[in-house]
């Protein structure tokens, strides 16, 4: 499989701020605490007040109020079976939020990936070719999954369930783990560091709608920065069913700088292949 589809589908897969999100399990079960023995209604209150302790340290209404977003760095990929590194290459990751995303890989020229709500293309050394409609739904399903999305957008969504799953030690860090499930049945788990309230991982379960079985992707959040008054990580590594599939360590990230719209389209990838063309 070519590099750019390896990435398309990576990117599709797991999405949301590059977040995302080595070969390390989901964490000791926070069942460990039992959990299980606390009432319902004080396990929602508990986990409750620990998302709003987690936004504030995030950066409050400064992350929430997040427009856009333009960042550089290097990225590793993972073969899916032996887990072995299949390479890497450095990247430059644009968002327009919730839906507009721009991915530059440079290694051996440059593969750009552009995906604007349920439309999607790509640039190589081939020309300008339309995304594969299943990566493309593969990208809106990452929207509902993501981090950021979950948390800037989906948080008022009037039937989320919410429980307190107890005190683990993740990543050498006492954190407390809060799971959120949608109407979908989806199951999203976020260990959040007791002394500074950020998330250290987190775990995404879906089923398979054909065949019932679950599958779980996770990401894991370190190196924290402070950009524009709002908490990033700068090393975010994600693997799917215990199993790493990529790593990313950013270089710098600039927020809310107007990025411009007509970068998430394909006139813009067709000057740029004219650009290309004429030197």
């Amino acid at each position: 499989m070519r590099l750019k589809s390896i990435l398309a589908l990576a990117g599709a897969a797991i999405l949301a701020c590059w977040l995302a999100s080595p070969s390390l399990d989901a964490g000791p079960s926070p069942r460990a605490q039992n959990p299980d023995t606390i009432p319902a209604e004080k396990s929602t209150a508990m986990a409750k007040e620990i998302i709003p302790q987690m936004i504030a340290a995030l950066g409050g209404e400064a992350y929430l109020s997040v427009r856009d977003s333009d960042c550089t760095g290097r990225l590793s990929q993972f073969g899916p079976l032996t887990g072995a590194l299949g390479g890497f290459a450095e990247f430059r990751s644009v968002w327009i939020f919730p839906d507009k995303y721009r991915r530059e890989i440079s290694r051996k020229g440059i593969i750009i990936d552009v995906y604007n709500g349920n439309q999607g293309w790509t640039l190589d050394k081939g020309g300008i070719s339309d995304t594969d409609p299943v990566v493309v739904a593969g990208f809106l399903a990452g929207l509902k999954t993501g981090f950021d999305n979950l948390v800037r957008y989906r948080l008022k969504e009037p039937d989320l369930e919410y429980r307190y799953r107890g005190i683990d030690v993740v990543d050498l860090k006492q954190a407390d783990w809060v799971e959120i499930t949608d109407t979908d049945q989806r199951s999203f788990r976020i260990a959040v560091d007791r002394g500074t309230h950020l998330p250290v991982r987190f775990a995404v379960t879906t089923l398979d709608p054909k065949t019932g079985e679950p599958t779980q992707d996770t990401t894991i959040y370190s190196n924290w920065h402070v950009v524009d008054g709002v908490q990033m990580p700068f090393g975010v590594s994600r693997e799917r069913d215990g199993r790493r599939s990529q790593q990313s360590f950013y270089y710098g990230c600039k927020l809310n700088s107007g990025v411009s719209p007509t970068l998430f389209t394909k006139e813009d990838l067709q000057n740029h292949w004219k650009g290309k063309k004429s030197k």
